[in-house]
């Protein structure tokens, strides 16, 4: 039998699980959640559910990996007992991380097409009222959609084709590293325009009059749910890298590293947005008219705005493109586990399958648009995103929960000894109330209230 693959080191690990978890939402939704919900009180909120809810999950899914040194789809059938059926979830979960990829590489190659529009002058003479019908024609055009679609897939296929440590870990390493820099550098940059700190107060001062509106209730629900949804938790996502992991460090004291460098990059976040849009008076909003229409109107007004907008979105580009990597090794994985594939023929085969499957959301901006699955002006991407987000990460984490935790599937004692081999912060016998049946209860309130 082949020995399995490991990281080569630690930092390895650490940037390509936090690469994982950090995606377009740390930018287009996290500050704008913030600022919505009062500010610094909905911080706070969110990272004491970050660490009650988040970490000790993420922390089950690379114990079932490391435990099991297989992919998702096969880690339950080496933990679960004779003639359960846990393993079920296993292809579940495969098919969650199909669904993600056949929407996020179309988005993942929006930020590669702006980055080459800031690149080469593409927005040279645009007007700021001209900027969001560029972004219209980006949507409108299916040649665009599917020829950045293709490149993503075709660029995060042969990296994962170069292996777990010549290709995903060294370049992963090499992209994240990148994205950090350039976060520091934009924020930096953001700090320093005219009127920076009133986008600060807005983002991060607590606002009282904000939350008496909205109500502490829904604050602490939007909290509970951004912290649950930043980690990418419950699809075997995370399993994967568990699974190429040594036994040195503890699995808890992994779990809080990747939370705090995702979190990291979600404030900062925030101090590029939010001191850039009050600077040049444009109102902060949500989701892809963020990226696409708001942030490059502050760009074009600034003095050497081509190079801030390249910079801004080839960090956008390392942030999506960290997630299709890491997500693509998960599935390439899973592929040659279950087919006894090699690495060549599963990056093959899943380059064609991605592709194919990625094609309705790439068109359906344009050629597909009459399909509004949602209700009217509703797209393939929303439905797709709200199958993931809303169905197979909240319930995923559930089974994940439950597996770690029940007496009818692997069991806390063995979750217990495996997230404690090495060294770092251990999971507690006094904890096994609070995991077995307050965190349970948690995960069903969050997934009940993101449906409604």
């Amino acid at each position: 039998m082949k020995e399995r693959e490991q990281f080569k080191s630690r930092i390895g690990f650490l940037l390509l699980s936090a690469g994982c978890a950090i995606g377009i939402g740390n930018v287009w939704r996290f500050p704008y959640v913030v600022g919505q919900n009062g500010g610094g009180i909905f911080v706070f909120f969110y990272l004491i559910f970050l660490l009650l809810i988040g970490v000790p999950i993420l922390s089950m899914e690379f114990s079932v990996g490391r435990a099991s040194a297989k992919s998702p789809v096969k880690a339950y059938q080496a933990l679960e007992k004779p003639g359960q059926k846990w393993h079920l979830h296993g292809y579940v979960g495969l098919l969650g991380n199909f669904c993600l990829m056949i929407y996020y590489t179309t988005v993942s190659g929006w930020m590669l097409n702006y980055f080459y529009k800031f690149l080469t002058g593409g927005f040279t003479g645009v007007k700021t009222s001209q900027v969001a019908s560029v972004f219209q024609n980006v949507l409108s055009s299916p040649s665009q959609n599917v020829f950045w679609m293709v490149l993503v897939v075709v660029i995060g296929m042969l990296i994962c084709s170069m292996g777990l440590q010549n290709g995903v870990e060294r370049i992963t390493k090499v992209m994240m590293i990148g994205l950090l820099g350039l976060i520091v550098v934009l924020a930096v940059h953001g700090l320093t325009l005219d009127n920076a700190m009133a986008g600060v107060k807005f983002y991060l001062y607590p606002d009282f009059n904000k939350i008496k509106h909205i109500g502490l209730l829904n604050v602490i629900v939007a909290a509970m749910n951004q912290s649950f949804f930043t980690l990418s938790i419950g699809i075997g996502s995370m399993a994967i890298f568990g699974s190429y992991l040594k036994k040195d460090k503890t699995l808890l004291g992994e779990a809080v590293n990747v939370a705090v460098l995702d979190t990291f990059v979600a404030i900062v976040a925030g101090l590029i947005i939010f001191p850039a849009c009050f600077s040049f008076g444009v109102n902060p909003d949500s989701g892809p008219s963020l990226i696409f229409i708001t942030l490059p109107n502050v760009f074009l007004s600034m003095t050497g705005g081509r190079i801030w907008g390249a910079l801004f979105f080839i960090f956008m580009a390392f942030a999506s493109l960290s997630t299709v990597i890491a997500v693509f090794e998960n599935i390439i994985a899973c592929t040659m586990e279950l087919w006894n594939f090699t690495r060549k023929k599963s990056v093959i085969i899943n380059l064609i399958l991605i592709t194919v499957f990625s094609l309705p959301c790439a068109l359906g901006f344009n050629v597909l648009n009459f399909l509004q699955p949602l209700g009217s002006g509703s797209t393939i991407l929303d439905l797709e995103d709200f199958i993931v987000s809303n169905l197979l990460l909240p319930l995923g984490s559930f089974v994940y929960l439950l597996f770690c935790t029940s007496r009818l599937g692997w069991g806390f004692k063995n979750y217990q000894t495996e997230a404690n081999m090495g060294d770092g912060p251990k999971v507690q016998n006094w904890m096994q109330g609070y995991l077995t049946i307050i965190l349970p209860i948690a995960v069903i309130f969050v997934f009940i209230s993101s449906l409604v």
